[in-house]
């Protein structure tokens, strides 16, 4: 199964606290206490995945009395791709779509070209996913369908 790291997910978490924020009131920042109650998260947990995602230049921190954190640009311009990064290095599929020669089956392999073709796909994806869009509502789930079915007597 595929999927992003706890901390990523929780670093989302935290960044859509900050978004929200930030449509509130650009210039407020929110100490690591405040992200860990809103985001529903453990302090520890939170200052975990703050230093990455500064160290990325997704956040600002603010030392001081009245410091914390806010967005270091806007949220519809962090792409979900910047943050997986931020929190797990480069995305790779497999070991080969990320670096070459790591692998002895490199020479003859037959799908190599084909896992390289899977990662920029969802390269893709992730990068033209937003912070922002991550934070509006979900669509509404599609109506149920009713199918026939007619079972043949035996």
């Amino acid at each position: 199964m595929l999927r992003v790291t706890k901390l990523t997910d929780y670093a989302t978490v935290v960044l859509t606290v900050l978004a929200a924020q930030a449509e509130r009131a650009p210039d407020a920042v929110l100490s690591a206490p405040e992200l860990a109650e809103r985001a529903g998260l453990e302090p520890p947990t939170v200052a975990k995945v703050l230093k990455p995602l500064a160290q990325a230049g997704l956040v600002e921190g603010f030392r001081g009395a009245n410091g914390g954190y806010r967005l270091a640009r806007p949220a519809a311009s962090i792409g979900l791709l910047e943050i997986v990064e931020a929190m797990e290095g480069p995305l790779g599929m497999t070991e080969c779509s990320v670096h070459a020669g790591n692998c002895g089956l490199e020479r003859s392999c037959g799908v190599r070209a084909n896992w390289r073709r899977i990662n920029d796909v969802v390269i893709d994806a992730l990068r033209g996913v937003t912070l922002a869009q991550m934070l509006a509502p979900p669509p509404p789930p599609a109506p149920a369908r009713r199918i026939d079915v007619r079972l043949a007597n035996a």
